[in-house]
């Protein structure tokens, strides 16, 4: 149980007319002295000069530690004091002031200068800066004016214009500014460069911004190490950490990293969770002797902390004695909550403020994040609300660190509800939000608008998501790479296909989070031959994939059986990962090799794995349980008992699938006892189903009703539908009306539901039955998804579905299936359906038989040594069944269908199935 945070002590009121938090609004006094009217009016000159260089002393000095608001209040108290900065003196002033983020002091400063004479209205050297201040405020409009200004503008002026609208997102107009600046004779430098480049990187414009990099070179400018910082930067802020990290291996080859080098590449093997070299980093930093700095030690700290090395990142922190601020203690705060322990966590809090550093926003999101990820809602509300107590303003970051963790300890109610409140108008109804008032609104950004996307998907709530979706279009916020991203996940998770694809066309400069969700998209919807055409379309706008792609890629392979897909895949695998392959594309592999009927090869991967996780056990073991090796299962669980990796709820699930498969019930009860009594494991609703499924197939059906009604779990409409297909097998009406009523209640929208208490009766020759759940369809406007079955031909996919005869060959199909009916006939059995198609407008609940089209197609267009591998969005019929017996002992072919429900491996006759599916 998480410990409460302890508020620490109200910050003391400051001394001077500026506040220590920043907010830079100067009395009416301090106006005065900004415009030029000192209150010592009468001072002596000779007095002034000596405090004049003081002053300048005390803002260098603030200037260079970068204690911005420290800087303005010597600014203030220098003119108050009846002293005038100078042309050397004002650049930093003029500095200090965008540093802390204050733009009505910018504005009386940039007054002040224009007051001062032509000696610093004029001068070069103040105007740059004033460009630049404004540049760094976000003023564009502002930095415009400074420039226009100038008589003569040098490359310094023109680089600060052009970093304006850089910052501002205008690249276009940057890269035009660029262009003027050297059609009006000035040369760009190096640093005029790398502020075209690092406004590109950072605006998520990668290949933009390496193309102007190698311009840069073909024009004779040399790259810098803080030129290539740049674009590695740009990758990391932009979550581009594969490409970051390629950027920094090609920058090796030609300088050396600096410590900026080092502090930016950090967060991408945090992000990648690439240890190994983050250790290699620290190595060098150590090596080199470059200073432990708090900005390379937050980074260590950070990357140690992610990657659950959380005695490296104390010892880290260890090493930073003397050289400590927020940031650094911040970083150790959440190295502890990432190892859980909120207790240290809260020493660690306490211990910051007696170091003399007050925590900020970012500590406080920290714990917020926290609790609500436990959730302990209370308790994030309350730190949320108290932060205006001590000072502090919750921002946007807080509110999202709150609806984030909520979501993820599953309280999505809850975390539509504060992105429900921060939207309110008028906040009186906002419980606990008393920080809230109508001067001061939380606008969502597009984090936030991501992560309630997110929570949209996982509740299947589309008509919500396309209400948030209209939020996002009338804010702006769909511009926002992650939003559309996710925006095409929503709908793709959610079935509206026609959807997730306007929106991707929309995206401007597509990136590969953004193709990943859209072929994710197809695969979701059974699709994913789709998915697998995009990736060449995808390879074609010069984008690489990341280990998603390929992840999706291998899954969308195995559905279709796509085995020489796959193979490719696997080499590009060896190729990118040559030592040991992630534990995500291990199980990939082994899924996809097992869907191919591959099953040795996907042993091998499972065995040349390194430290596997449960998860690549799983997949081996789904590998087994997919072509009926029960025993394979249960060996392979002794090994898991024996490596010491604990079982999670998947692999259960794996174990009494795989009793269902051997008909041992009693063996089934006993893991699934064990489960809680030995690993502390309870059962969900998967497992109950499981149980439910064993029971059924044994003809256990009044069992499982009874166990159903002695669970302590809200049932869902997949356990109903286990039982609704084991009342078909056994051909049990009262039981199957029973279940049905249940699941038409649940998912009155699901048609599979339909087509099989429809199959029931039609079994049974209820027609009238039959014909009253096809009515019913009728009355609910529910269509069935045309059946569609797929055969995987060297780099190309053919899809046959039912009523399609568009294909080319589809005369010499038809040709070589009454070919096969022939040969059946003679044999001693006829097929009931002669015609490869029966109407499929007038009966969309039959069996169109379409993967023994494929099938067909298989025989005249493959090798005779080459298995035949279809995949099927549908049950499997008998018909079609006996079919392809029959087919593989008269031509002596090994066939391989998976139909979603059942892997089928035909050969000499017979089928891994044991014809019970």
């Amino acid at each position: 149980m998480a410990t409460m945070l302890p508020s620490p002590s109200p910050p003391p009121t400051p001394r001077s007319i500026f506040s220590p938090r920043c907010s830079l609004q100067a009395p009416t006094h301090a106006h005065r002295v900004l415009d030029g009217a000192p209150q010592r009016r009468h001072a002596p000159a000779q007095r002034a000069r000596p405090a004049a260089a003081a002053y300048a002393r005390e803002i260098g000095a603030c200037v260079r530690a970068r204690r911005w608001c420290a800087a303005c209040e010597a600014f203030a108290a220098m003119r108050a004091a009846g002293a005038a900065p100078d042309r050397f003196l004002f650049p930093q002033v003029l500095r200090a002031c965008a540093g802390a983020s204050a733009p009505r002091l910018a504005a009386a400063a940039h007054a002040l200068a224009a007051k001062g004479g032509p000696a610093l209205a004029k001068d070069a050297v103040v105007g740059n800066a004033i460009i630049a201040m404004y540049a760094a405020l976000g003023d564009v409009g502002a930095a415009g004016a400074a420039f226009a200004s100038l008589p003569e503008p040098d490359v310094v002026a023109w680089t600060g214009l052009v970093g304006a609208y850089a910052n501002a997102g205008e690249l276009d107009e940057a890269f035009e500014l660029f262009e003027s600046m050297q059609a009006s004779g000035v040369q760009p430098d190096v640093i005029s460069w790398n502020t075209l480049v690092s406004g590109f990187a950072r605006n998520g414009e990668i290949g933009a911004a390496l193309d102007l990099f190698d311009e840069m070179r073909l024009r004779g400018v040399k790259p810098r190490v803080s030129s290539w910082n740049c674009i590695i930067s740009g990758c990391v802020q932009n979550a581009r950490y594969d490409e970051a990290l390629g950027i920094f291996l090609e920058m090796c080859e030609a300088e050396m990293p600096d410590a900026v080098t080092v502090a930016s590449i950090l967060p991408a093997c945090t992000g990648l969770m690439a240890l190994g070299l983050g250790k290699q980093l620290h190595s060098y930093v150590v090596r080199c002797g470059i200073k432990l700095s708090v900005y390379i030690g937050s980074s260590l700290i950070g990357m140690y902390s992610e990657c659950r090395e959380f005695a490296y990142a104390r010892s880290v922190f260890s090493a930073l004695d003397g050289e400590r601020n927020v940031t650094v203690w911040n970083e150790l705060i959440q190295s502890y909550i990432n190892d859980g322990r909120m207790d240290k966590a809260g020493e660690a809090f306490n211990l910051m403020q007696r170091d003399g550093l007050k925590p900020d926003t970012v500590t406080y999101n920290s714990f917020i994040a926290a609790y609500a990820r436990a959730g302990q809602k209370e308790l994030a509300n309350e730190l949320l609300s108290g932060m205006i107590n001590v000072s502090l303003k919750p921002n946007v970051i807080s509110v999202n660190a709150l609806i984030s963790g909520l979501h993820q300890f599953g309280l999505c109610a809850d975390a539509l509800e504060v992105f429900r409140y921060m939207q309110l108008l008028n906040t009186a109804d906002a419980k606990y939000w008393t920080f809230l008032d109508n001067s001061y609104l939380i606008q969502p950004n597009g984090t936030t608008i991501t992560s309630v996307l997110s929570l949209l998907t996982d509740l299947k709530l589309d008509r919500l998501g396309k209400e948030v979706h209209c939020y996002a279009l009338r804010n702006g916020l769909t511009s926002n790479k992650f939003v559309s991203s996710k925006l095409v996940d929503l709908y793709g998770k959610t079935g509206d296909l026609l959807s997730a694809a306007i929106v991707f066309q929309g995206i401007r400069n597509k990136n590969v989070v953004t193709w990943n969700s859209l072929l994710a998209a197809y695969k979701h919807n059974r699709k994913p031959e789709v998915a697998l055409k995009l990736i060449y379309e995808m390879l074609k706008s010069d984008l690489l994939p990341n280990l998603v792609t390929v992840q999706i890629a291998l899954l969308s392979s195995g559905m279709t059986m796509a085995l020489g897909y796959g193979r490719e895949l696997h080499g590009y695998i060896q190729k990118n990962w040559p030592d040991v392959y992630p534990d995500t594309l291990a199980s990939a592999l082994i899924d996809m090799y097992g869907k191919c009927g591959k099953v040795e090869d996907a042993r091998l991967i499972f065995e040349r794995s390194g430290e596997k996780d449960v998860a690549v056990w799983n997949a081996m073991m789904s590998c087994y349980l997919l072509h009926r090796m029960p025993r394979e299962i249960k060996k392979l669980f002794k090994l898991l008992e024996q490596s010491r990796i604990q079982p999670d709820p998947v692999t259960f699930i794996m174990l009494l699938s795989s009793c269902k498969q051997e008909g041992s019930m009693e063996e089934a009860r006993n893991y699934f006892y064990s489960m809680e009594d030995l690993y502390g494991i309870k059962p969900t609703l998967k497992h109950y189903t499981c149980m439910v499924d064993i029971m059924g197939t044994a003809g256990l059906l009044e069992e499982s009703l009874e166990l159903i009604q002695k669970m302590p779990l809200e049932l869902d409409a997949c356990l109903w539908s286990t039982v609704l297909k084991a009342c078909k097998l056994h051909s049990n009406l009262e039981v199957a009306a029973k279940a049905a009523k249940s699941l038409f209640e649940l998912e009155p929208n699901n048609t599979s539901n339909y087509m099989v208490l429809s199959n029931i009766y039609a079994n049974d020759g209820l027609w009238d039955s039959t014909e009253s759940v096809r009515d019913a369809m009728t009355e609910q406007g529910l269509h069935v998804e045309r059946q569609c079955s797929w055969l995987y031909l060297g780099t190309s996919v053919d899809s046959f579905e039912a009523g399609d005869l568009s294909h080319p060959a589809f005369e010499n199909i038809l040709s070589t299936w009454k070919d096969v009916a022939s040969r059946m006939e003679q044999s001693g059995y006829a097929p009931q359906d002669n015609e490869p198609y029966c109407n499929v407008e007038v009966d969309p609940l039959s069996c169109h038989h379409t993967e023994r089209i494929a099938v067909c197609y298989g025989l005249i267009s493959m090798c005779g040594h080459e298995p035949i591998r279809v995949s099927k969005n549908f049950r499997m019929c008998k018909e079609c069944h006996s079919s392809i017996k029959f087919i593989s002992r008269d031509k002596n072919r090994e066939i391989l269908i998976s139909d979603g429900c059942t892997y089928h491996h035909f050969n000499y006759g017979s089928c891994s199935c044991g014809d019970m599916w």
